[in-house]
């Protein structure tokens, strides 16, 4: 059997929730089994996880479950693995993930992947393969344990809808005392999280200054992208570190990344690299950008850039 916890913001299932359970009901399909839900908290349509292929749901509509807490949330989902009798247990590569998978796979006495980016080959017990050395190689590894905890890359499955609503039941675990306390929760609203982010605009001290930075945001609006920065710039104080993506940051794997005014040290490019289409805009023809640009473009960005959101917005009118 599979489980799945499914991730949820203000009630409602996350994409990076989606890609899980898409991943997880493809895993079920390969191993001959079926695909399980686990809902945590506070949530409206806990059924909806069916559409994404689980055959039926567990919530846990505990109110002291409704604030993420690790230890309590790593309970709970090592308590509904025991219940269900779960071979995989399988939940996002997200913030909320990356603190969970370790102390969920220790409970479990289980072997531990993060960040997988296919199926499993389970002809000859369970390897699963990923990218190491911030994307440069592959490597393949074996889980010998009866029970694998694996975590999927975020935008490495496309959310897929296969069915209605499943069955809900009531999911009741024993749980530890709280040892942290959630006295308020500041979170910024209207914008895709980087990591689900499928397009990304971002920007570094080529902008010159963050009173400049209206010519980023005027063209992630017209893509309907979220927008980040290079570590100097957060650094600065021009753009909020929530935004900082690249290896010391936030890692991110768009569909479409468009880097302006970024000259590409490495640190930066090992957390954009798995992105599928990169765009480079630059005036140094030299940057070491362009060399993991699938595009380019070398000339000023405070002429570049304008002109490219104006011809966006004219192909949108256009259609």
């Amino acid at each position: 059997m599979v489980l799945v916890y499914v991730e949820t913001t203000g009630g409602e299932i996350r994409k990076a929730g989606q890609e899980a359970l898409t991943y997880g009901r493809k895993l079920a399909d390969k191993a001959v089994t079926t695909c399980v839900a686990l809902v945590l908290g506070k949530a409206t349509d806990p059924a909806g996880a069916g559409r994404y292929g689980a055959s039926r749901v567990l919530h846990a509509g505990d109110g002291a479950l409704d604030a993420f807490e690790s230890g309590l949330y790593a309970s709970a989902i090592a308590a509904a693995a025991r219940q269900t009798g779960a071979r995989f247990v399988v939940m996002a590569h997200s913030a909320n993930g990356k603190s969970l998978a370790g102390r969920v796979a220790v409970r479990l006495e289980a072997g531990c992947v993060s960040a997988v980016n296919d199926l499993p080959d389970l002809s000859g017990g369970c390897a699963v393969r990923k990218g190491v050395y911030s994307g440069k190689a592959m490597a393949e590894v074996q889980v010998l344990t009866p029970v694998a905890v694996l975590t999927v890359a975020g935008n490495a499955i496309q959310p897929v809808v296969v069915g209605d609503k499943a069955p809900v039941e009531p999911f009741a675990p024993e749980l530890p005392a709280r040892k942290v306390r959630v006295k308020g929760v500041d979170k910024v609203e209207g914008l895709v999280p980087l990591p689900e982010a499928e397009i990304v605009v971002s920007a570094g001290r080529g902008m010159k200054g963050p009173e400049n930075w209206g010519i980023v945001e005027e063209l992630a609006r017209e893509l309907g992208a979220t927008t980040a920065c290079s570590r100097p710039v957060a650094d600065s104080g021009w753009r909020p570190h929530h935004e900082h993506v690249g290896q010391t940051g936030i890692a991110i794997r768009p569909n479409l990344y468009i880097a302006i005014g970024i000259s590409g040290a490495i640190q930066h490019l090992a957390g954009v690299n798995r992105s599928k289409v990169i765009v480079v805009i630059n005036k140094d023809p030299e940057a070491p950008f362009f060399k993991a640009a699938d595009y380019g473009v070398v000339g000023d960005l405070f002429e570049v850039v304008p002109r490219l959101t104006e011809a966006i917005r004219r192909s949108k009118g256009s259609h």
